[in-house]
């Protein structure tokens, strides 16, 4: 397999069934549709071509649910706009795009982050960290692997509850916690209507292919308890 199917592959394990995830590698994707392409028509070669990717892994995981190639253009919040019927998240990382796409009769919503499997540098740990869990990173073996994990669970939890409550949240507004065997908690310190303080997102990590990967879910009830 390549680099792109593991880094696809291991995703996939961190959904539930009913999610599909399909990778692409950046500067191998086709052009962008029109109305998607618009959104970058200013932008540098480097973020067209990321761009890019994203939109061809979307268009592989809609092909694997047995969809056929539709747009996801940008909002003006930087969102992707799915669909209707549809939920996902894409992410960018070392090359690669991964988009995770799902029904939304099947998933409330879907938060997909990738970032390298390096150490997040010590100088961005006090705007992306809690106290307490700055407190958890300095007990760690190797504290700046340990920061870059809670910075893309965070980043995943944050595109997971952005559909929801429509709020751009800073890096406090959650906790992050680990568990045994992947699994990960992202706990609202403060109330992000329609969740509330102290409700929980629950998601999974890995590593693969080089980056650090996260994805939370939550179900099509939308329950965030």
């Amino acid at each position: 397999m390549t680099r792109a199917d593991d880094a696809a592959a291991a995703a996939q394990r961190l959904f539930p069934p009913g999610a599909e995830v399909a990778a692409c590698l950046v500067g191998m994707a086709p052009r962008a549709f029109d109305s998607e392409q618009v959104a970058v028509a200013h932008a540098v070669p480097a973020r067209r071509a990321e761009f890019a990717a994203g939109r061809a892994a979307v268009r592989r995981a809609l092909d694997a649910l047995g969809l056929p190639p539709l747009a996801v253009p940008m909002a003006e919040s930087r969102a992707p706009v799915w669909p209707s019927g549809l939920v996902g998240s894409i992410t960018h990382a070392d090359g690669l795009a991964l988009a995770a796409v799902a029904p939304s009769r099947q998933c409330g919503a879907l938060g997909l982050d990738a970032e390298p499997d390096e150490p997040l540098p010590m100088d961005l740990l006090a705007s992306v960290t809690r106290p307490e869990e700055r407190r958890w990173v300095a007990a760690q073996s190797d504290p700046g692997r340990a920061a870059r994990m809670i910075f893309v669970a965070k980043e995943a939890a944050y595109k997971c509850q952005f559909p929801l409550s429509q709020s751009v949240i800073g890096f406090d507004a959650m906790r992050i916690a680990f568990g045994a065997g992947g699994r990960v908690e992202a706990t609202f310190t403060v109330p992000v209507l329609p969740f509330l303080q102290g409700q929980r997102l629950t998601g999974r990590m890995t590593v693969a292919a080089g980056l650090v990967l996260a994805g939370f879910s939550l179900s099509a009830r939308a329950d965030t308890a």
